[in-house]
């Protein structure tokens, strides 16, 4: 089988089966959006009320994992808001994804990690009761890194229309979100979204 090769961003090279490989959606809006979120006061740092939001968003779904993400840049998804039902704390790690097999708030982006980026793209909630179900996400890097089986995510769209991000809630077991679950992160999102703006 095929492969690709990438240098990863914290050295050393990673091999991916090109059947397995989802490069990231392009993204346009990438050079506005880092523009937008600096305007708003968004950076790349830990915000406690963004810590409690995503908590918030666990509890209300059920998930073991939610977060708030914003793709700063064309490189990085960072986590603002990110929370942990395993230890019922917010998560305040720094050490990236690839490095450690647990959620980190800081995600690259130079290959596909993670659904985010595909909600931000289709701009509109993405709901995978058991990614491994769907061919196009089974290979994504998340799925063995961590065990991520289940996503739940919403796109946090501002007054001008832009994308700026996402609230996500993640589980490690296959997780039937139903139309509750959908309902739940889309409004949330949208409440969010007004409190930063606001």
């Amino acid at each position: 089988m095929a492969e690709m090769v990438y240098k990863s961003p914290f050295g050393g090279e990673i091999a991916i089966a090109v059947r397995h490989l989802l490069l990231p959606p392009e993204d346009p809006e990438a050079q506005a959006r880092a523009r937008r979120l600096r305007e708003l006061g968004i950076e790349d740092k830990p915000v406690p009320e963004l810590d409690a939001f995503a908590r918030e968003l666990a509890q209300r779904t059920g998930a073991c994992y939610a977060g708030v993400n914003f793709l700063v840049d064309e490189n990085r998804q960072y986590f603002a808001g990110l929370y942990s039902a395993a230890s019922d704390t917010t998560v305040n790690l720094e050490s990236p994804l690839l490095e450690d097999p647990v959620p980190g708030r800081v995600m690259p982006r130079d290959f596909d990690i993670g659904f985010c980026p595909h909600v931000v793209r289709r701009r509109k909630a993405l709901v995978l009761d058991d990614v491994r179900d769907f061919p196009r996400f089974a290979g994504n890097h998340v799925v063995d890194a961590i065990g991520i089986h289940s996503y739940l995510g919403a796109p946090l769209i501002d007054s001008t229309g832009m994308v700026l991000g996402t609230i996500c809630a993640v589980d490690q077991d296959p997780h039937p979100w139903g139309s509750n679950g959908l309902e739940t992160i889309k409004t949330m999102a949208a409440e969010l979204m007004k409190r930063i703006e606001g």
